[in-house]
């Protein structure tokens, strides 16, 4: 029986072999200007000004279902990025999210790193991510075996974008290599969306130490931010926190201001 990351990888590779019957890889290779690196997440990251906050502009998921379908995806990237993100995170992915990439193109205007999420299962979807603006893609270790992601990482780096290899479980360590620039540990089962916080700090103490760690989905307070950051994770993607209210922007400025509160209290 399938479980729901099953079910949208095997919708994913349909949706990639359908885009490249309009739009061939070898077309989208001639497209690529420029293979240089615009903004790094990770040099963000590792700044220590650095607010460590992955503010993501997310419509729907497979566990919550409608998020917000109301909000402006560039009002509201315009207030994470105005109001200290230290990146900003754009879901693609159409038919589980309410994602697109029209979104990304949007959010790419924008003066700070853009990571591309989605299910990224091929090199094609690594020239479309470069080509819309992005500076980092995701790779789910769930959906890749380690030779796949050593493929992929090799692509991204050979355009000019950073990986953030996403774990959660122990096994998936093994996926970690020393090209990868960031890994997030993800405290939401894939495949049960249960959420964890503290089996991801014990997670977290396995990645080298050299690359910055990067926690990932049910964070919903600043008090869990500084608690985090205590553990040694340098980011923090939220997205569902913000996204809930009638204004994400609203609720994103009051988040950081109440951070800065608990992180100079720190």
């Amino acid at each position: 029986m399938m479980n729901i990351l099953d079910t949208i990888v095997a919708t994913k590779r349909k949706e990639v072999e359908e885009q490249k019957k309009r739009v061939s890889f070898e077309e989208l290779s001639i497209q690529l200007l420029s293979t240089e690196k615009v903004y790094s997440l990770k040099e963000n990251l590792i700044n220590p000004g650095s607010t460590g906050i992955i503010a993501e502009f997310k419509r729907k998921s497979p566990s919550k279902g409608i998020i917000n379908n109301e909000a402006l995806v560039t009002e509201v990237t315009s207030a994470y990025c105005k109001y200290g993100a230290a990146a900003i995170s754009v879901l693609t992915d159409q038919p589980f999210f309410g994602g697109s990439m029209e979104d990304l193109l949007a959010v790419t205007q924008l003066p700070i790193p853009v990571l591309r999420k989605d299910f990224m299962i091929d090199p094609y979807q690594i020239l479309e991510a470069k080509l819309a603006g992005a500076s980092v893609i995701l790779l789910i270790a769930a959906c890749l075996s380690p030779t796949e992601v050593g493929m992929m990482t090799e692509k991204a780096h050979e355009v000019g974008l950073e990986v953030l290899l996403e774990i959660h479980n122990e096994e998936e360590l093994g996926h970690i290599s020393k090209e990868i620039d960031l890994v997030g540990v993800n405290n939401r089962n894939l495949k049960d969306f249960s959420v964890n916080l503290e089996h991801s700090i014990r997670l977290s103490q396995k990645i080298p130490a050299y690359i910055p760690a990067i926690a990932e989905s049910g964070i919903h307070s600043a008090d869990t931010v500084v608690t985090l950051k205590r553990a040694g994770f340098k980011g923090f993607l939220m997205g569902e926190y913000f996204m809930k209210e009638a204004s994400p922007a609203i609720a994103f400025a009051n988040f950081m201001n109440e951070l800065k509160v608990k992180q100079y209290a720190d």
